[in-house]
């Protein structure tokens, strides 16, 4: 069974009392493993797509299978549950919360899901980012890069299955995008994280090992490495 299944998904919205279908029928496959890019002009459906995947939304029609459960129809709580076990989001933002530290910020997940050993997995997941010297730095005292690697500790801290990432370049430098990128490909090939991933950047796409690109919420091909 693959690990997430869409199966003819629309989304449709509300925008100043008019409705706008983000997703018009999509259906994809994505496998244990897997590094998929999705590419598209800005609007195209790409973030949307990410929230439904991710339990962080549920769709208007079709179905969402994550990991052989339909999130269609459940109750916020047990999304909540599923994206707190299953899934590990990466933003362009970063999305890290200042009033706390590196580590702490690395840690919060798993003190939400009640784990005993949040701090030793914290620290654990800073260092394979390469930030366990910077762990009680703030995210005002850390540069864009800096921030980017913490929020992927943070990502990968609950070893997902699944790793979403919407534009996780997006707000960095060429240098910089280059260690994001080796790292995404690392979570990928050693921690054998699946990724999804939503981006403008020609060279992360790619990375991946098939790229879907989508227009007015549609797939409108898909390319295979």
């Amino acid at each position: 069974m693959p690990l997430l299944q869409i199966d003819r998904v629309t989304k449709d919205y509300v925008n100043e009392g008019e409705p706008v279908r983000a997703l018009d029928g999509i259906s994809l496959e994505v496998s244990e493993g897997d590094f998929v890019a999705l590419v598209g002009r800005s609007g195209c459906g790409k973030s949307t797509l990410l929230n439904l995947a991710g339990a962080m939304d549920v769709p208007t029609s079709g179905r969402v299978l994550l990991d052989g459960v339909c999130t269609s129809g459940l109750e916020d709580a047990e999304l909540t549950r599923i994206r707190r076990r299953k899934v590990g989001f990466v933003f362009q933002s970063f999305q890290l919360l200042q009033t706390l530290s590196a580590l702490e910020n690395v840690e919060l997940p798993l003190l939400l899901a009640g784990a005993k050993d949040a701090r030793a997995r914290a620290r654990e997941s800073l260092h394979w980012v390469e930030m366990d010297s910077l762990a009680d730095r703030y995210p005002h005292q850390l540069s864009g890069g800096q921030m980017q690697r913490v929020a992927i500790a943070r990502a990968l801290v609950h070893t997902p299955k699944l790793i979403l990432a919407d534009e996780p370049t997006g707000n960095l430098d060429n240098t910089t995008s280059k260690l994001i990128l080796d790292l995404l490909r690392r979570m990928n090939a050693e921690r054998k994280a699946t990724i999804m991933m939503a981006t403008h950047s020609a060279e992360l796409a790619a990375a991946a090992s098939s790229v879907i690109r989508l227009r007015d919420g549609r797939i409108e091909d898909t390319r295979h490495a």
